[in-house]
């Protein structure tokens, strides 16, 4: 499928050689000259040079740089009376109030119900039919947005209502696999690498039952029990996802918003200061053995690999990663500086095409181990999960080595309520040096080295007073 490489993706390639500008300029010239394709199309979101903060500066006429712009792509998913129509309004008014441009993507679904189709009088041939139509013609709405932020001279945040994996949700599996095989779909680049993000809102109808109502909304008659399992398959839809936050309704529903935003703000590596109230973080367990297969609920698998990079200092920490099932990748390059601004630690992660990403593996740090594992993701309790499970080759302190990582804004017996009951956890290691990627695909001996990082700010070879877990910025290690 075709892919563009955005203005923000070239400054990543700075540090490269003299001949891998040459290369990659040719490379570039190349993708301008491709013709458009009929089919899925991945546009990538552009970010800024790396280590740089995300530029929210505009100049006269409301334009930023077309090097620092960037255009991120989120998905509001959800079961009935979730949220997913104030989510939106808020999410607009917050980022135009930064000055970035915002589309909003209807509702495809609606779209198309609200003009007299009722899917109960469907046969099973015309249903199958309605939702293979039902995603191309999403998939033409939202490429129509994408390419609008593309040409903006401004920020873009395009804000989907639904994306394509959400129909998953009302086909059998067999259907679903027989329809994505007929179109040439594959869920690394309709799920992965179509969208920045992914946000399902839980349904009222799972933890705040009285707020539960269908009047306001046209299209929608679900009862209490329906619209649980809606929510319940909306989500399955989307497990895989590197980066699916669930926003449920532990709290009111004010909260619930502002988690949300905190949620995409965290993503972009925003700085939102003392705007919203910073909740979900970065948890790590270390877990005993891995348990059968058939003890999981529904999860998704695949192959990822890190490689770390040469960087500019010891303050700053680069690495590629690469993720996917079935021979379908999607890649990305992480750039983290500590300290920035006042800030814990900013990322800025940028998608990029499998050419770029050969060419940023000349930049390969030897003094790492490419470190390989298998990821395993499921959902449970309305908590996202993810299961490294460290393969060979690597050093011999990762053999055997199993982490679980999930973020959460839950404490004490919530949160305890909330993990799986069957994995084995031995402890929690969030922050613990011992269990960083970074560290673990270290070379040397831990005992002689000095690139051993002894804090949580990955990067920073000094040693420091470890900060207590509940203070930990939300990416933590391991978080691509």
């Amino acid at each position: 499928m075709a892919t563009l490489l955005s203005n923000g993706q070239q400054s990543l390639m700075a540090s490269a050689s003299n001949g891998q500008e040459q290369q990659q300029q040719q490379q570039q010239q190349q993708r301008q000259d491709e013709p458009e394709q009929q089919h899925v199309e991945i546009r990538k979101s552009s970010s800024p040079k790396p280590g740089a903060m995300p530029s929210l500066k505009l100049n006269r006429m409301g334009s930023v740089s077309p090097k620092d712009k960037r255009v991120y792509k989120i998905v509001l998913t959800g079961g009935p009376c979730g949220g997913k129509t104030t989510g939106q309004s808020r999410l607009c008014t917050f980022f135009e109030n930064l000055g970035w441009k915002v589309f909003r993507v209807p509702e495809t679904a609606t779209v198309l119900l609200s003009g007299g189709v009722k899917f109960s009088d469907l046969t099973e041939k015309e249903a199958y039919k309605f939702q293979e139509n039902l995603i191309r013609t999403m998939v033409q709405i939202e490429n129509t947005y994408f390419e609008l932020g593309n040409s903006s001279t401004r920020n873009c945040l395009i804000i989907c209502d639904r994306g394509v994996m959400d129909a998953s949700a009302y086909i059998s599996k067999d259907k679903w696999e027989k329809m994505m095989a007929g179109n040439n779909w594959n869920p690394v680049e309709m799920r992965d690498n179509r969208y920045n993000q992914i946000l399902h809102l839980v349904s009222a109808a799972n933890g705040a039952e009285d707020f539960y109502s269908t009047e306001d909304h046209a299209c929608r008659s679900e009862g209490v029990d329906l619209a649980r399992e809606l929510d319940y398959k909306s989500a399955a839809a989307w497990v895989g996802h590197p980066y699916f936050d669930v926003i449920d309704n532990s709290t009111n529903f004010e909260t619930k918003m502002n988690r949300m935003i905190e949620s995409v703000c965290q993503k972009l590596g925003i700085d939102i200061g003392d705007r919203l109230q910073a909740t979900s973080r970065k948890l790590k367990y270390l877990v005993a053995i891995l348990p059968p297969d058939s003890e999981f609920p529904p999860f998704q698998d695949f192959d990822v690999v890190h490689h770390y990079l040469q960087s500019a200092g010891p303050k700053v920490q680069a690495r590629l990663r690469k993720r996917g099932q079935k021979n379908h990748w999607s890649y990305i390059h992480t750039q983290r500086r500590p300290n920035v601004h006042g800030q814990a630690r900013i990322e800025v992660k940028t998608q990029l095409t499998h050419r770029d990403y050969m060419n940023l593996l000349a930049q390969r740090d030897d003094a790492h181990f490419t470190i390989y594992k298998k990821r395993r993701c499921f959902l449970i309790n309305n908590q996202y999960f993810q299961l490294d499970i460290y393969k060979e080759p690597g050093h011999p302190r990762c053999k055997g080595l199993v982490l679980l990582e999930t973020y959460s804004s839950l404490t004490g017996d919530a949160l305890k309520n909330c993990m799986p009951k069957f994995l084995n956890i031995v402890k929690e290691v969030t922050g613990d040096p011992d269990y960083s990627m970074f560290n673990l695909s270290l070379k040397e001996d831990w005992s002689t080295t000095k690139k051993f990082c002894r804090s949580a700010t990955h990067g920073k070879q000094e040693e420091q007073s470890p900060v207590p877990a509940k203070q930990y910025h939300p990416y933590d290690e391991n978080s691509d």
